[in-house]
């Protein structure tokens, strides 16, 4: 089984009272995550997790995590725009700028937003575009490999984001001259990674980097932005991230290169969003068919419309059937959706036990990067999201799509599509 699931009697409770197929996320779950993290660094008096709204743009979650104490990390103006329509402004949100239009600088200054620069040459834009705040984060890039010890993290040389090390120099330098007084590093250099020592390492690497820079400069290192990264197990066994060893083994980094050195006060900032969500949400469906030719296929009501990471990228998210877990996993199928594409399949060759059409399965681990990368192929219109309330109950937190939202944007006349006329 999953290291965290909900009874099966909840999800048959869901599906009695919505349609399938739709997102279930649960509340309490999500609340204890967000306290969980906050208690492992709160060593840190001004730590602040970021959540990571491309994870999960759902207003009710974005409100649940608010009220933990989590600002938002946005990286567009639609996201602004929804983080100020959710009630966060301010430092409550970090704006994680990459090859944006000028814009959307306007648009988080006027926010109050912290920027947060992906490239030398957006100095000049954001200068132009809301002006320079006194106080901006610079995103890292070190090239090369980044390892822990002998063992290869992620590949930050062959990404898009961030500055190399002289031109980070080279950025304060400008910046200073148009104001700032403090400023914050941020790099992101391993994806979905439950390695306690990833973390700790980054920091580390951070507050070496972000020491030199306030030498070079005399400018205020104001706080480290350890990003995303923390991953969750998708496969049932494996070992989730120890999110206190991850805050103690970050604290030690902190009181080496940092406090021993002479320098305080520097907050430290995260950009969760898999590690928040991910494990509160499932993606609940019916077996619409049935099929048996060279392959044993159980067909869903739901597609990769409304989760695109198995067919994307080949993604591992675990499957169950409703009340029949107990069962031997002996029948070998593929689990798929009705899209006019091939790899439109959330598990090939996937041991599942005795299935038939009727039966509720549930997707696994799908409360980030889920619907938020869902889409509109073949014309399929994206499911609803439901939330497990803390103290009970059901609550819709979004509907699903409609003809009439799928046509809305398209130059044809309503009246020859009967869209009032929807069953």
């Amino acid at each position: 089984m999953p290291n965290y699931s909900l009874a099966d009697a909840v999800f048959e409770a869901a599906c009695a009272q919505f349609p399938t197929p739709f997102h279930l996320y649960d509340e309490r779950g999500i609340r204890a995550t967000a306290r969980r993290l906050n208690k492992a660094f709160a060593w840190n008096p001004d730590f602040r997790e970021y959540f990571a709204v491309k994870a999960l743009p759902t207003p009710a979650i974005l409100r649940i995590l608010g009220e933990e104490g989590c600002g938002l990390d946005c990286a567009s103006d639609t996201e602004l725009r929804l983080a100020e329509a959710c009630g966060f402004s301010g430092d409550a949100i970090m704006f994680s700028a990459n090859d944006v239009p000028p814009e959307e600088f306007a648009r988080a200054r006027a926010l109050g937003a912290t920027v947060n620069l992906d490239d030398i040459t957006h100095i000049e834009e954001l200068r132009q575009n809301g002006g320079i705040p006194e106080t901006i984060c610079l995103r890292f890039n070190p090239g090369g490999h980044f390892r822990v010890g002998n063992a290869i993290m992620g590949d930050p040389g062959d990404a898009k984001y961030g500055m190399t090390r002289p031109q980070l120099s080279e950025a304060l330098a400008t910046l200073k001259r148009e104001g700032v007084r403090r400023f914050g590093l941020h790099a992101f250099l391993s994806s979905n990674t439950t390695d306690p020592n990833y973390y700790p390492a980054l920091a580390r690497l951070l507050f070496q980097t972000g020491r030199d820079l306030v030498a070079e400069t005399g400018l205020t290192l104001a706080f480290v932005n350890l990003s995303g990264g923390i991953g969750v197990p998708y496969r049932p066994g494996e070992p989730e991230a120890n999110i206190e060893a991850i805050g103690e083994g970050v604290r030690l980094a902190y009181e080496e290169e940092l406090t021993a050195r002479g320098i305080a006060g520097v907050a430290l900032k995260t950009e969760l969003g898999r590690y928040m969500t991910a494990p509160h949400g499932w993606l609940t469906t019916h077996i619409t068919h049935e099929k048996n030719i060279h392959k044993h296929y159980l067909g869903l009501d739901a597609s990769a419309c409304d989760l695109m990471r198995p067919a994307m990228y080949g993604a591992y998210h675990h499957i169950t059937v409703v009340g029949r877990e107990q069962l031997p996993h002996d029948r070998q199928v593929d689990v798929t959706g009705s899209l006019c594409e091939n790899n439109d399949k959330f598990a090939v060759d996937r041991l599942l036990p005795p299935a038939e059409i009727g039966d509720i399965l549930v997707i696994h681990d799908t409360g980030a990067h889920g619907l938020s990368m869902g889409y509109n192929y073949n014309g399929k219109l994206r499911c609803k999201e439901v939330l497990l309330r803390e103290g009970g109950g059901f609550t819709l937190i979004r509907r699903a799509e409609t003809p009439r939202d799928y046509f809305a944007t398209l130059d044809v006349d309503p009246v020859w599509l009967r869209l009032d006329q929807e069953p």
